[in-house]
Parts: C-alpha cells; sequence; structure tokens
C-alpha cells in the first residue's frame, strides 16, 4: 500500500529535522577565551566590540565561531558575547565530560550575565542554543532584553507530529544516545561529513569549518546534550514567556519537504508565544547564517533595533 504524500513529508521532515540535532560550527577566528569568569568549566566566552550588549549561544557540537562573519559585522557597534560550551569543537569537556548538560549551562549562562554586568542583553541562540534562550527566558526574564531563535523548537518531538508525545520519543533519545556512547570518537567524527550535508548547503569554507568543529567535538558530551534536547519540552512554557522573540526558520527544496510543512511546523510550535515575529529565510537548510548570511545580518539588524 503506497504512503500518502502528506505523511511521506511528514517523515522526510522528520528524518530532516532529527539530522540536524547533529550539527557543526566554525573554528575560523582564534579569539582569546575570556577564562576568568565564574562557570568557566561549563561554558567559555569571548568578547569583541563595544556598544550595547549582544549574547550568542551556539548549536549542538557547535563553535562560538559559528558566529564570527556576523560578531565582526556588529562589533562596530556592538559589544559581542560569544559563548563555547565545554566539550564542543574541540575544547576540553570540563564540568560537562559527566552528568546533566543543558540545565547547568543555562545557569552558567545566568551566571556570567550577571557577573559581566551585562544590562538586558539580546540574545541569539541557534538550535540547541535556541533552547537554551528559550529556557533563560523563561527562569531568568531579567537577563534578557530579547531573544532570536535561529532555527529552533520549544520541543523537538514535535516533528514527529502533532500526536507526539515525550513518553514515544523518550526511547528514541535514549538508544540514540546509547548508539554514540558505545561508539568510538573516530566513529563519530567519520560520520560527520554525511550529516552535514543535510545541516549546509554552502560547500565553502564556512561549511568545511563547520565539519571541522563537529568531528572535533567530545562524542559523549555530543550524545548526552542530543538526548537532553529531544526530552526538553519547553511548550507549556511559552505563554509565560514575555521577552520579545524572533524566530528565524529555514527553507529550500533540496531538503525534498514542502514548504507549507516548514511554514506549518514553525508557526504552530511558537502559536502560544505572546510576542514573537517569524521570519522564513529561504534558500538555507539548518545553518542560516552559513548558507545566507547577507540575509541573516539583515534579519539580525532588524532585530537589534
Amino acid at each position: 500500500m503506497s504512503i500518502p504524500f502528506a505523511q511521506k513529508a511528514g517523515l522526510r521532515l522528520c528524518a530532516l529535522i532529527f539530522s540536524l540535532l547533529i550539527m557543526g560550527g566554525l573554528l575560523h577566528k582564534a579569539h582569546a577565551f575570556a577564562s576568568e569568569i565564574p562557570s568557566a568549566d561549563r561554558i567559555r566566552v569571548t568578547v569583541v566590540g563595544q556598544g550595547p550588549d549582544v549574547l550568542f549561544i551556539p548549536g549542538l557540537a557547535s563553535s562560538a565561531h559559528v558566529w564570527d562573519v556576523e560578531a565582526d559585522a556588529l562589533k562596530a557597534h556592538f559589544r559581542v558575547h560569544l559563548v563555547q560550551l565545554a566539550g564542543f569543537a574541540g575544547t576540553p569537556a570540563g564540568a560537562n565530560a559527566n552528568g546533566p548538560i543543558l540545565q547547568p549551562t543555562v545557569d552558567a549562562i545566568d551566571v556570567y550575565i550577571h557577573a559581566a554586568g551585562l544590562n538586558h542583553p539580546a540574545v541569539i541562540g541557534h538550535s540547541l542554543g535556541g533552547l537554551m534562550g528559550l529556557m533563560l527566558a523563561r527562569q531568568h526574564p531579567e537577563d534578557i532584553g530579547r531573544l532570536m531563535l535561529v532555527d529552533s523548537l520549544p520541543w523537538y518531538g514535535m516533528i514527529m507530529g502533532p500526536n507526539a508525545s515525550l513518553a514515544a520519543v523518550t526511547p528514541i533519545a535514549t538508544a540514540m544516545r546509547d548508539r554514540f556512547l558505545n561508539g568510538s570518537q573516530d566513529t563519530y567524527a567519520a560520520a560527520e561529513p554525511k550529516v552535514m550535508a543535510r545541516l549546509v548547503k554552502s560547500t565553502g569554507p564556512a561549511a568545511q569549518a563547520a565539519i571541522a568543529a563537529a568531528s572535533a567535538s567530545d562524542h559523549g558530551v555530543v550524545a548526552r546534550a542530543m538526548y537532553e534536547d529531544l526530552t526538553t519540552d519547553m511548550r507549556s512554557e511559552l505563554p509565560a514567556i514575555n521577552t520579545p522573540v524572533t524566530m528565524l526558520y529555514p527553507w529550500d527544496p533540496g531538503t525534498g519537504v514542502p514548504q507549507g510543512a516548514f511554514d506549518a511546523l514553525y508557526q504552530g510550535a511558537f502559536a502560544p508565544l505572546p510576542h514573537k515575529t517569524l521570519i522564513r529565510i529561504d534558500g538555507a537548510y539548518h545553518f542560516i547564517q552559513i548558507d545566507q548570511p547577507e540575509a541573516f545580518d539583515r534579519a539580525v539588524r532588524a532585530f537589534l533595533r
């Protein structure tokens, strides 16, 4: 019996976005990390520029330097804070070597915002970093002036359909985590080029650097962070988030998924947010900032205004 088109589109979308959970970053600029901060065993922060504060959080297995192009564009008028999560992109795992990752990292970012004296910074988070931004806005609304999410969801289980439940997704997440943990670093690194082919459309230097960063990430840290990403459900928290939120999401015909399916997924996911702006950026896969840097910069500047 043939599978209806809508169901096949949903399956393709599910496969695509589950692939998006394993993501890379850029290593193309070597800034010195600011090490004298609290919670430095979870995060390190690079600071460039002068002006109002903008804090960038990368995604799973990403380098902080995935944001370097945008940071260079902003630093003449903004003070940019680039967060690096311990264990990603070849950095030491530190406290992320064992135990929970997501909540302790959100706590560390909160500590950094207060320790650095940031005044209601704009926060921009990519994928897993966007989920952390939502958690920060919910738990510490005084920390954030405004929030931009770059291809993120309040719960990734939504891609499995409107009737998906955390109980159904958790065994899948557990199996994925355990497969990573039981494998080797070399096996994980060797798989990254194929994974990244579904995450970034570009084949230029930035994309190649993203592959290198993902491959260099500690596979055990990635496994546990991926599990937490799949099992953290923020949907019921959205109505209580009063921070203005801008959501950027991509679409490209190369995904094989109809544009309407992407629109419905993201618009439905963020419908409960009180103060939101959703913007679709065409011609991009998951890494909008790499695939469409000019469109991304325009969106960021409008967000910061």
